[in-house]
């Protein structure tokens, strides 16, 4: 006989799959869930909702962190300001060139530009990053990220004209307090604030989570709602790994299955939104399973030898190869996945604009 949990999960994933929309109390069991049975079933439920929008299509986004210079102290990573055993860099717009165009070349759908809030360019201007952007754009037609951090609505603007389509700045947290822990010194209005900025000028939004930092399922639940508001057309969780030399280094990590359950739970919420699998956390191993609880984007593709960087696990995978999308291809087919056309992103990125 089913018990009544049993019975319960079971009306909530039927209501999730007629997408009609989850009380907070139906997601608080969602996020509560723990045994394997239990799990099984919401992921083949967020996996029936992604093939009802992007069928067995998957899109991949190379990963270029061209400067790990940065003016913050967010207490979480590895390249806060204070950190002064950490070997940075700062790439060349040629260096950044030749990594765009190899990466476009391999077969990626989007670049995704990203750097620390970097003093350099802060300071003096950002005028050779949107000239480099102008030239990636006419030389490949390339979809672009950017992951800049909080950049004046102005400079957004600039961005914008120049082609890029989608804007990153993640808030980790919507717990006020939360952030304020972990994004040392920075805005939580003015950060969020420049997302709808974002918004109204054009761009894609993508929205991120970092999970086991002291969230709790209901920081969790908060932020759904908010990524609802934000109207985000990306979202993302990555799970929290302990950086060295950083106040967090000794903080516990909590099991992977937090971070896979809630990709699922945002599938269900937000059925036709991306949603990425990361290769920064656990890189090729740990991707079957964020495909198999509903992610439909594998990112951080990085060329191997380019002297680039991770965020989460600054090196894992990179200079073996195992981030590019040869590796990537024989993960889908086993799991019964395709790499999207070009032309299939790009209709979706339009389709949202």
């Amino acid at each position: 006989m089913e018990t009544a949990q049993a019975t319960n999960l079971e009306r909530i994933l039927t209501k999730a799959t007629q997408e009609i929309p989850l009380e907070r109390e139906e997601l608080m069991t969602l996020l509560g869930l723990s045994q394997e049975e239990d799990l099984a079933k919401v992921f083949e439920t967020a996996r029936y909702l992604r093939t009802r929008y992007f069928q067995n299509k998957v899109f991949a986004y190379g990963f270029v962190y061209f400067s790990t210079y940065c003016q913050n102290e967010c207490a979480f990573c590895l390249y806060r300001k204070s950190n002064q055993f950490l070997e940075r860099y700062r790439k060349s717009p040629s260096e950044i060139m030749e990594t765009a165009h190899s990466l476009v070349e391999s077969g990626v759908h989007l670049l995704d530009l990203t750097m620390g809030e970097d003093p350099l360019y802060f300071t003096k201007g950002f005028e050779p990053l949107i000239e480099l952007v102008e030239r990636i754009k006419q030389t490949t037609k390339i979809r672009i990220m950017l992951s800049a951090g909080v950049l004046a609505e102005k400079d957004l603007e600039k961005f914008r004209r120049a082609g890029v389509d989608w804007y990153a700045t993640y808030q980790e947290t919507h717990n006020l307090e939360l952030y304020r822990k972990l994004r040392l010194g920075q805005s939580y209005a003015e950060r969020m604030k420049r997302k709808y900025a974002a918004r109204s000028m054009g761009f894609l939004i993508e929205e991120g989570l970092l999970t086991g930092v002291g969230d709790s399922k209901e920081d969790l639940i908060d932020s759904l709602a908010e990524m609802k508001r934000l109207q985000a057309d990306q979202i993302r969780v990555m799970s929290f790994i302990p950086q060295k030399n950083t106040p967090m280094q000794n903080f516990r990590s909590v099991p992977r299955f937090r971070e896979l359950l809630l990709i699922a739970v945002m599938r269900l919420v937000f059925p036709d939104r991306l949603i990425p699998a990361s290769l920064d956390v656990d890189g090729l191993n740990g991707l079957a399973d964020r495909l198999n609880s509903g992610a439909n984007v594998v990112t951080s593709i990085i060329p191997p030898q380019s002297g680039l960087a991770g965020v989460s696990n600054h090196s894992l995978d990179i200079d073996d190869g195992n981030r590019t999308i040869p590796r990537i291809l024989p993960v889908l087919e086993q799991n019964g996945l395709v790499l999207a056309k070009r032309c299939e992103y790009d209709d979706w990125v339009q389709r949202r604009q």
